[in-house]
């Protein structure tokens, strides 16, 4: 399992860990990812995706899956949450 956010496309960074005594060595920062369900109002199911902790209060602030999957580029977005973006698009250009 990869450690990339399905919604933003924010995965591990690197960087240095620096002892007391300014050593340096080299580390990775991984972003904070929790497994959650949303729920899209257009086709009324829920979605499972691995989501970082910033996206999840991003998703919360723009009004729901639906309205931020329609915001965000399709670069960042896994193949997953491109799919349901276009299933949401086909629906709302239908209703």
């Amino acid at each position: 399992m990869s450690r990339v956010c399905e919604l933003s496309g924010k995965g591990p960074m690197t960087g240095n860990k620096i002892s007391h005594a300014n050593n340096k060595t080299r580390r990775r920062f991984l972003p904070n990812l929790n497994d959650v369900t949303l729920i899209s109002d257009v086709l009324g199911q829920s979605f499972k995706f691995r989501v970082s902790a910033a996206a999840l209060r991003t998703v919360d602030h723009r009004g729901g899956l639906d309205a931020y999957l329609a915001k965000t580029a399709d670069g960042d977005l896994s193949a997953n949450a491109l799919k349901i973006k276009k299933e949401i698009a086909k629906a709302q250009a239908t209703a």
